[in-house]
């Protein structure tokens, strides 16, 4: 089992950034891959970025390229997603998701390959 806590969420204008957080416990940490995940009601869970065992693999979705930044800290058992230039469709609640790997290279962007998930944080931007 893992279990994950994410942290950092609030509201922020337009043009602002924020820094979400997921911290990790019940497995070893650098045998997970990470993903963030973000939704709102009435919609679809949307792939965020994902990161590997290998901190240099990273993924994003076309939207976030450029703004989000996904990074891990092994030693503080954490994941982080730096969310800058922020705009209003950003407003989601933002969840963290893990799965262990074998490959260290490996991450993916579906929901259906994480087995484990937080509960999630809310982000706000106002325009």
């Amino acid at each position: 089992q893992v279990q994950l806590v994410e942290s950092g969420g609030g509201l922020v204008q337009a043009g602002g950034s924020l820094r979400l957080s997921c911290v990790a416990s019940g497995r070893t940490f650098s045998s997970i891959a990470f993903a963030w995940f973000r939704q709102v009601t009435g919609k679809e869970r949307e792939f965020v970025a994902a990161i590997a065992k290998n901190a240099a693999f990273t993924y994003y979705a076309d939207s976030m390229k450029g703004r989000f930044t996904i990074s891990r800290d092994n030693a503080k058992n954490t994941v982080y997603l730096q969310m800058n230039s922020l705009k209003p469709e950003d407003t989601a609640v933002y969840y963290c998701a893990a799965v262990e790997t074998y490959w260290s290279s490996s991450y993916y962007s579906g929901p259906l390959e994480y087995d484990y998930w937080g509960q999630g944080t809310q982000v706000t931007v106002s325009s």
